[in-house]
């Protein structure tokens, strides 16, 4: 970082004195406005919860010091996760009445991990203070807390919390109570660091924040390492459960008789997460006792680009069967490219876990997800090449009987999605996820329930369907209106009669209702929080490319736009690959929806006075193992019919037209830059442009370099750096943490662009990830792209030809 800053002070000595900026007010106010909440449902389906999230921390916040040790960003003092995703409010609300109950939170709240018991009459959750993750726990009926005592979480691997089927035990994650301090660092080392291959073949991405040292190693060991402690809630008694160990995975058996434990174990890796480090599997009783051993996994050193591990793998409870476990096995060696009638096999084990393991069915592809029913289960395999994913009905209690074909359909295919099958248990995204296939499925009979995107030519219109597995039968329970989006976001009874969707328009806020079959009850009621984005005009536009593929995307006109006025424009777009043409063009997301604005959305371009074209589709089309050969004359096609459609609207001025995108989406804009003259200017924002350092595979790439080294650098843009003569500003954040994305590449982007003659700004920004968080950042990057494009695009000199 040195270094970067030197070259910066050398190009334009004031970026060195440069102070956090901010954009105009009316840019401010949007951006403060108050975001909507998250919905969650407890399991008896007697309560949601609307969760406020906390939107922007300070610099400060994300500036805390943090340790990166095995893929993780560590906060020290509370030993859990740096900038975790938290609530700062919650509300209940009951739902046989619509009645609202404010949670009694501590001061400060950053609230995390909420759970319920299974009967719903209680509640769990952790707070993060300054200087620990305690556990709290809640009455429904009155919205009062307190806090357990001499407990403190350790959410390094980790949900922390989990109920007992009893209603009164919690089983958490504890920071050990007399585990003494952090180790030191040596003053000296004790030797070199050493790592060796002994000539097996082990392709590893390019993962971020791995270990480093044998000092790293021992602070990982010290703030991983947890104690499982079972908590009744009634009196407060705490009882250990085993020794303390590296938890990474910690499920309770739906009878809730015996724990499986997965303990991660040295040695480490200095070049995979921690989630791949060798691990015992094991199930222990209630006391901590090893009652089964499942599995000893070793680093998964030697698996094929685009494989798996050979081995166990997917790991977990049955969850219609009180105790049986559960796991998948390559039967290809992992090797994707291997010619064999199965790629997987199923297996599973029944308490009290005497004998061999029985195999209960064989997938033709690669096993890609399973869902419980009562009786049965729905088994995903998918087809690496073609996309090509099936669902199968298979009864588990009858080893390696015929599975019954469900769906099949290309993956990609949004306009054949049948819908995703609802489980009971409903969770606020915001919140840890759980173990996985800890829930059944709703059911009544032979039916199911299912809910999907409805995607369609005109946009997405969500549904709930009811599906009758013996028959095939569907029934539309619930299918978005129209003139609106509305989705359903939880289903209350097995029959799909009782549901909750969230509603919104061009024109209303999205709040949420309840549906009973006879009647709609508004649940919340919440006001337009800027009401000045109403008079943004916006459409879902579709045309073609000049090979044919259809393509789209949805065109933002500013408030008050006066019609045949031709407006400077933004492309924002992100790549991505599809197999054929058909798939490619397919419409997604909704003309339909409130417009809201926050983070540094490429939207607020539009209150400066901009036409703004979001979600353009930029397809790379063909099969996986050909698709990137031609990606940059495919996405310097799509670009090229996307303006020209815009152009023939008579909305914009083809001639000041500007390109934007984060992560691949800033690879894209480089690329443009360097291989076409359509856009006046760019903005890329934290990218990778040299393919050389992500050399086993990136997106949907799984050749190495050294398969497809002519594509690897024709995708380069940094190879390219000379011809890139159109303005561009490149933003990167310092602590990026995204696999392949380091900052490196844009300091290198920078230097390249510069030494060849090109306009070039690079702004680091300091201490943010991938995804940037703090509310100074967020306001100093909307100055920035406002100036870069004003400058360069907005008042540009008028442009003589256009070619591409």
């Amino acid at each position: 970082m040195r270094r970067t800053l030197l070259l910066m002070v050398l190009a334009i000595p004031i970026l060195a004195e440069l102070t956090y900026q901010k954009p105009p007010q009316e840019i401010l106010d949007i951006l403060n406005a108050p975001a909507p909440p998250v919905l969650g449902v407890n399991p008896p389906r007697t309560y949601a919860t609307l969760s406020q999230i906390q939107r922007y921390p300070s610099i400060a916040e994300v500036s805390r010091p943090m340790l990166r040790l095995a893929g993780l960003r560590i906060d020290p003092p509370t030993n859990g996760l740096h900038l975790a995703p938290s609530s700062i409010s919650i509300t209940l609300v009951k739902l046989s009445d619509a009645t609202r109950i404010p949670v009694s939170l501590p001061a400060s709240a950053r609230v995390s991990g909420l759970r319920w018991s299974p009967d719903g009459k209680q509640f769990a959750f952790a707070n993060t203070t300054a200087t620990s993750i305690d556990l709290w726990i809640g009455d429904p009926s009155t919205g009062k807390t307190r806090k357990i005592e001499n407990v403190e979480l350790n959410t390094i691997l980790g949900d922390p919390i989990n109920w007992l089927p009893d209603n009164h035990t919690l089983l958490v994650r504890a920071v050990p109570a007399a585990r003494g301090p952090a180790p030191a660092e040596p003053a000296v080392p004790t030797g070199p660091r050493v790592q060796e291959s002994d000539g097996h073949a082990g392709p590893v991405p390019t993962y971020e924040d791995m270990l480093q040292t044998p000092h790293d190693e021992d602070l990982f060991e010290y703030y991983a390492t947890a104690q499982l402690v079972s908590i009744d809630t009634g009196n407060i008694t705490v009882t250990p459960i085993g020794k303390p160990g590296l938890l990474d995975e910690v499920n309770v058996s739906p009878d809730g008789k015996d724990l499986l434990i997965a303990r991660l174990h040295r040695p480490f890796s200095y070049l995979h997460p921690a989630g791949e480090f060798p691990k015992e599997v094991e199930v222990w009783d209630a006391g901590g006792s090893l009652v089964y051993k499942v599995a000893s996994l070793p680093l998964p050193a030697r698996v094929p680009l685009g494989g798996v591990p050979t081995g166990p793998r997917q790991i977990r409870w049955m969850a219609n069967q009180p105790a049986t476990i559960f796991w998948v096995e390559a039967l290809d060696g992992g090797n994707p490219k291997e010619k064999v009638p199965n790629r997987d096999r199923m297996l599973a084990i029944r308490a009290p876990f005497q004998g061999q393991p029985e195999e209960i069915f064989k997938t033709g592809e690669r096993f890609a997800g399973i869902q419980f029913g009562t009786n049965f289960a729905l088994v995903e395999d998918l087809h690496r090449v073609t996309k090509l994913v099936r669902t199968f009905e298979i009864d588990p209690s009858k080893p390696n009987a015929a599975g019954k074909l469900i769906w099949s359909r290309n993956q990609q295919d949004r306009y054949k999605d049948p819908g995703r099958p609802v489980e009971k248990r409903q969770v606020p995204r915001t919140f840890f996820g759980g173990g996985g296939g800890d829930s059944t499925l709703l059911q009544s009979g032979e039916s199911i329930l299912l809910t999907g995107a409805g995607a369609s030519p005109q946009g997405d219109r969500p549904f709930l369907d009811r599906f009758n597995i013996a028959s095939g039968q569907t029934d539309r329970l619930f299918h978005c209106p129209e003139d609106k989006y509305e989705s359903v976001e939880a289903v209350l009874d097995d029959q799909g009669s009782r549901f909750i969707t969230r509603r919104e328009s061009p024109s209303d806020a999205p709040n949420f209702y309840l549906h009973t079959g006879t009647s709609e009850i508004a649940l919340t009621d919440f006001k337009d929080p800027a009401p000045q984005l109403r008079r943004i005009k916006k459409e879902l536009v579709t045309y073609k490319r000049a090979d044919g593929v259809p393509l789209s995307f949805e065109l933002y006109l500013p408030p008050d736009y006066k019609s045949g006025t031709r407006l400077p424009a933004v492309v924002w777009a992100y790549p991505r690959e599809y197999n054929d043409a058909d798939t490619a063009g397919q419409v997604s997301g909704s003309s339909k929806r409130f417009t809201m604005i926050s983070g540094y959305s490429e939207l607020f371009f539009l209150l400066d006075g901009y036409a703004v074209l979001e979600n353009v589709a930029m397809p790379v089309v063909g099969t996986i193992d050909v698709v990137n050969n031609t990606y940059v004359e495919q996405i310097v096609a799509d670009s090229k019919a996307a303006i020209d459609k815009a152009a023939e609207m008579g909305v914009i001025d083809p001639n000041r037209v500007g390109v934007g995108g984060h992560s691949y989406g800033a690879f894209m804009t480089a690329n443009l830059l360097a291989h076409c003259n359509l856009f006046r200017a760019g903005i890329a924002e934290s990218g990778a442009y040299n393919r050389t350092l992500t050399p086993f595979g990136f997106q949907s790439e799984r050749r190495s370099f050294w398969e497809a080294q002519d594509t690897y650098l024709r995708m380069s843009p940094f190879m390219f750096a000379d011809k890139i003569k159109t303005p561009i500003l490149l933003v990167h954040g310092e602590a990026d943490d995204n696999t392949g994305t380091f900052p490196i590449q844009t300091e290198r982007m920078y230097a390249a662009i510069r030494g060849n003659g090109g306009t070039v700004r690079l702004v680091f920004l300091p201490n943010e990830a991938h995804g940037y968080r703090a509310k100074e950042t967020i306001e100093h990057l909307l100055w920035e792209k406002f100036s870069w494009f004003d400058k360069y695009v907005k008042h540009a000199e008028p442009q003589q030809t256009r070619t591409d």
